[in-house]
C-alpha cells in the first residue's frame, strides 16, 4: 500500500483539525503535525534535523524558520495537549497517577519539570506539567496546582489515587491531599519520626516495621501522625539498586492491604522520562533554555510520546508481538515499538504494516 505525501499530510490535518479546530489556525495545525511527524522520523528535538525531515515543498530553511516563530512566539494552549492525551489513552478512568520531577542542564541553565503522569502497564503517559525555573524540590505550591489543574479539566472522579515517591511528604501537600480526600500511597525515609495517637510516642518510622524480612510486607491497622497529618502505614523490605536491604515505607490515605504493590507502578513515570530523553526523542538536545519556549517543546514530544505509544499497543496485540527475553522483560518497550511502526509508515512510500498511523491520534 503506497502513501503518497500529500494523502500522509491530508489524513494527519484532517485528524488535527478535528481536535484543534476551533483553538488553532490552520496554518499552526499543520506546522503542529509536521512537527510530531518530523519527531517520529528524526527521534531528536533538534530544530536542524527536524527541519529537513518536513514534508514540504518548502527548503529546510524555511522549516526551520517556521518552527522557530512557532516556538518564539505562539502561545500554545497546553491544556489542549492534555484533553489530546486524555482522550488517546488505551484505557479509561478512574486512573492512577503518578508525580515526579525530571531535569538536566544545558550549560549553566537547570532544567526542572514538575510533571503529573497516568500508569498504565508499564509506562506512565505524562498528561500535565510544571516548569519550574529552579533546581531542587517542587513546593507545595506547585504541586497542589498541579492536581488543581488536573481536577479542573478532567475531574477529581477520575482519580483513582496518587502515587509519588519521598519528596513528596511535606505538611500542607498531605492536608491537601487529606481535605480532597485523594487517595495516594507516597514513600517515606526509613528515619522519618511518626506519632503514635494511641499512645502519644513519637518513634522513627522505621522501628515500627522492624520485624519485616525480605521479600515480605505489613500493614499497620492502627493510624498514625505523619508531619502532623494522619495516615496509614505499610512496608515492605526490597532490596535497592545496589543489593542492599532498605525498607519501602508507605504512608498512605487509606488503609491498603496492596499499597506496597499499587506503589510499585511509580516507576513507570522514570520509564516515560526514559522514553522523552535518551530511549526516544531526546529532548536533553535541545539548545533552548527559555522555559516558555521549553514548555512548547515538551508538550509537543508528548504528544508524539502518546502517538507511538498506543501504535504500540495496537501493533504488539494484533499484528506482531515483541518477543519475551529470557529475564522475562520484552526485547523492546511497546514506545519503541510503535515509534518504529511510524517512522517506517513516514519515510518508506509502501506501508508493510497496513495501518493508518494517523487515526490513532484521533479522538473519536
Amino acid at each position: 500500500m503506497k502513501i503518497k505525501v500529500q494523502d500522509k499530510n491530508t489524513k494527519l490535518i484532517a485528524v488535527l483539525v478535528n481536535h484543534f479546530g476551533g483553538n488553532m489556525n490552520l496554518a499552526r495545525i499543520k506546522l503542529f503535525g509536521m512537527f510530531i511527524c518530523a519527531l517520529c522520523k528524526v527521534q531528536t528535538v533538534g530544530f536542524e534535523k527536524l527541519a529537513t525531515a518536513f514534508e514540504t515543498s518548502s527548503q529546510s530553511t524555511s522549516s526551520l524558520c517556521r518552527i522557530q516563530r512557532f516556538i518564539a512566539g505562539y502561545n500554545l494552549n497546553t491544556d489542549l495537549i492534555a484533553l489530546l492525551i486524555f482522550k488517546l489513552l488505551p484505557h479509561k478512568p478512574p486512573f492512577r497517577l503518578a508525580m515526579d520531577r525530571t531535569n538536566w542542564k544545558f550549560g549553566s541553565t537547570n532544567i526542572n519539570i514538575l510533571t503529573l503522569a497516568i500508569v498504565y502497564q508499564g509506562v506512565a503517559f505524562p498528561i500535565l506539567y510544571r516548569m519550574m525555573p529552579k533546581f531542587g524540590n517542587s513546593n507545595t505550591e506547585e504541586r497542589i496546582a498541579l492536581i488543581d489543574r488536573y481536577i479542573y479539566l478532567f475531574g477529581i472522579e477520575t482519580i483513582e489515587c496518587l502515587l509519588a515517591d519521598r519528596e513528596f511528604v511535606g505538611e500542607h501537600w498531605l492536608a491537601y491531599l487529606n481535605h480532597m480526600r485523594i487517595r495516594y500511597h507516597i514513600r517515606i525515609r526509613e528515619n522519618f519520626y511518626v506519632d503514635a495517637p494511641h499512645s502519644g510516642k513519637r518513634l522513627k518510622a522505621s522501628w515500627l516495621f522492624s520485624d519485616v524480612k525480605i521479600g515480605t510486607c505489613k500493614v499497620l491497622y492502627r493510624i498514625y501522625y505523619v508531619n502532623n497529618q494522619l495516615c496509614y502505614l505499610s512496608a515492605s523490605k526490597i532490596k535497592n539498586k545496589k543489593g542492599i536491604p532498605e525498607l519501602q515505607i508507605i504512608v498512605s490515605f487509606n488503609r491498603e492491604h496492596n499499597a506496597q504493590e499499587i506503589y510499585k507502578e511509580r516507576w513507570q513515570i522514570e520509564t516515560a522520562f526514559r522514553a522523552l530523553k535518551s530511549s526516544g526523542f531526546n529532548i536533553e538536545d535541545t539548545h533552548l533554555t527559555d522555559i516558555e519556549r521549553i514548555d512548547k517543546l515538551f508538550a509537543l514530544v508528548l504528544v508524539a510520546f502518546t502517538w507511538a505509544y498506543v501504535v504500540g499497543i495496537y501493533v504488539h496485540l494484533n499484528l506482531k508481538n515483541i518477543k519475551i527475553k529470557k529475564h522475562g522483560r520484552r526485547e523492546k518497550s511497546l514506545f519503541k515499538h510503535g515509534l518504529t511502526v511510524i517512522a517506517n509508515v513516514l519515510l518508506n512510500p509502501k506501508n508493510k504494516w497496513g495501518i493508518d498511523v494517523f487515526k490513532f491520534l484521533s479522538c473519536t
